[in-house]
């Protein structure tokens, strides 16, 4: 059974019209709502699921966030994004699916109904913030596409495309970029397939038009841009760990007990906070450990980092 996190409701939320005009939203989005009735609805219904702590200002998410595609510095994504196409999109699946193929985005998003779920974010990088995405489970997704009784795991595949996306013409990464997840945590209701910030289209600097958001692990393995899903019984890749594996691992989740070789994960800076705000402790499982635990019963979470 699911605990139930307490919902915060969009009168405690400061109006996002202080801090974007609705009209340049759509122009940065790129004209994600396009793609589907889901995304021109704007209006994700709350969800149960939702933290209780304010999300942070809409400048504060789309203003620092880490997408190497795009350049190193926490301000590049959102001022080099605008040259990515992401209409139109298709996400390709194989593996052990029961529906291999390529879907358009609009497929992906029929019969979803776009929920509200305020998260927690913790970056390995030891800061933090509340993001309230707009989104719907990746479990309804995965079972779309039908998932064969063999599947283990879901890896994900970011877009390759160089002449939009800057930082891929150099080898910063092993690009494209790639993340995975064990099946039970992907089908968690928790892990959510996002589409939109703030009730409005997910920016491109921010992932548009599509997602991944694990709000229990570091911020690293929720992936941008995904145009591939492989379903597999092998551990797949991930970027990060393929990049330095003695830092990065493959569950990436947060743990205030297992230090980063080169920094403690046991506080975290909050985002939003002021110059003198002070590091707060940093919560288990980024404070869901009631919901997910359970996942990890037996494991060792400092060998299985």
């Amino acid at each position: 059974m699911i605990k139930k996190i307490s919902k915060l409701g969009w009168a405690d939320v400061t109006p996002k019209a202080h801090y974007l005009n609705r009209r340049a939203f759509m122009a940065a989005a790129g004209g994600v709502a396009l793609a589907g009735p889901a995304l021109a609805g704007l209006g994700a219904a709350k969800s149960q699921y939702s933290t209780d702590a304010a999300p942070n200002k809409l400048s504060d998410i789309t203003g620092y966030s880490n997408y190497y595609e795009f350049g190193t510095d926490k301000t590049d994504p959102a001022r080099y994004a605008d040259a990515l196409t992401i209409d139109p999109w298709s996400v390709e699946v194989d593996g052990l699916v029961e529906r291999p193929g390529s879907y358009d985005l609009s497929d992906v998003l029929r019969g979803k109904a776009l929920e509200e779920r305020i998260y927690r974010l913790r970056c390995v990088e030891a800061w933090s913030m509340v993001v309230p995405w707009a989104g719907f489970e990746l479990s309804a997704f995965l079972a779309q596409v039908g998932v064969q009784p063999g599947a283990k795991y879901v890896a994900f595949e970011t877009l390759q495309r160089p002449e939009e996306m800057r930082m891929q013409k150099y080898g910063l990464l092993e690009w494209p970029y790639r993340e995975g997840l064990r099946l039970d945590e992907a089908m968690h209701p928790l892990t959510i397939l996002a589409t939109g910030l703030y009730d409005e289209p997910l920016p491109k600097g921010n992932g548009a038009p599509l997602r991944l958001v694990v709000p229990w692990k570091y911020g690293f393995k929720s992936i941008k841009a995904i145009v591939r899903m492989t379903l597999t019984d092998t551990e797949p890749d991930n970027t990060w760990r393929m990049s330095q594996a003695s830092e990065y691992g493959f569950y990436a989740n947060v743990n205030p007990n297992v230090d980063h070789p080169r920094w403690s994960q046991a506080s975290e800076r909050v985002i939003g906070a002021g110059l003198f705000g002070n590091r707060v402790p940093t919560e288990m499982f980024n404070g869901y450990g009631d919901e997910v635990a359970g996942l990890y019963a037996g494991m060792d979470l400092a060998k299985n980092y």
